[in-house]
């Protein structure tokens, strides 16, 4: 039609194409929604977020707290750090967080290697070190490589709910919502307003089921929900 734009479909594009198609296509994908107070997160983030910044000459943001929640849950549940392969599970040693950063005409994966040894600072550092990467076009195919399961920041848009698809041959995918404030009633009856997050994970049901899920996604909450001051290092 008269007006209409052709845009050829780049290298990345069709990769990402080719793999979104796979997934859906061979893993049947099932989704599960988790909500967590993370008020006490909220306050211990924003009383470090200046000292961490002029020390370490970089931000703090969420995500960082979320990954680590989710490696020490990983750990409890190896299950979900596993992927198909046809005739067996491989349940993965190590756990390597796959993160998503979209540019404007592509998304790219990179990977947090193990993970599960590192504090959330050092956590925080790959976070950004990765994403400058992707900006300035400098990311490498073995920042790509062997990811184990994937941590998507949708929340950084302002979503509050999405379904997002596994990022095959992995068995599962989290997305962290957006961070907003709800009246919410609490166990004393009275009603308070809190910081609440959801946490959306897909999963190949090939691999997993609802149970498996649903204590690792309480054991994530109950992380993220107890992460103060107190009990949480960043260092």
């Amino acid at each position: 039609m008269p007006g209409d734009v052709e845009i050829p479909v780049t290298g990345i594009r069709k990769a990402i194409a080719q793999n979104m198609v796979r997934s859906k296509h061979e893993a049947p994908h099932a989704w599960t929604m988790v909500e967590v107070d993370v008020t006490n997160l909220v306050e211990y983030r924003n009383s470090v977020k200046g000292d961490f910044k002029s020390k370490e000459g970089y931000n703090i943001t969420f995500l960082p707290f979320f990954i680590k929640a989710v490696v020490e849950s990983l750990k409890e549940f190896p299950q979900l750090n596993s992927m198909w392969a046809g005739d067996k599970i491989i349940q993965k040693k190590d756990i390597n967080i796959s993160i998503a950063v979209a540019t404007d005409d592509a998304l790219y994966v990179p990977v947090i290697k193990n993970a599960d040894e590192k504090s959330i600072k050092g956590i925080a550092r790959d976070v950004k070190e990765l994403a400058d990467k992707v900006r300035t076009n400098k990311l490498s195919g073995d920042d790509m490589k062997g990811g184990t399961f994937t941590v998507n920041n949708t929340g950084s848009f302002g979503s509050v709910m999405s379904t997002p698809i596994i990022n095959y041959p992995q068995a599962a995918i989290l997305s962290v919502e957006s961070i907003v404030k709800r009246p919410v009633v609490m166990n004393n009856g009275m009603i308070a307003v809190r910081d609440m997050v959801n946490l959306c994970l897909s999963l190949d049901h090939r691999v997993l089921d609802g149970l498996v899920c649903g204590r690792f996604l309480a054991r994530v909450k109950e992380r993220l929900e107890n992460m103060t001051k107190e009990n949480t290092s960043i260092y």
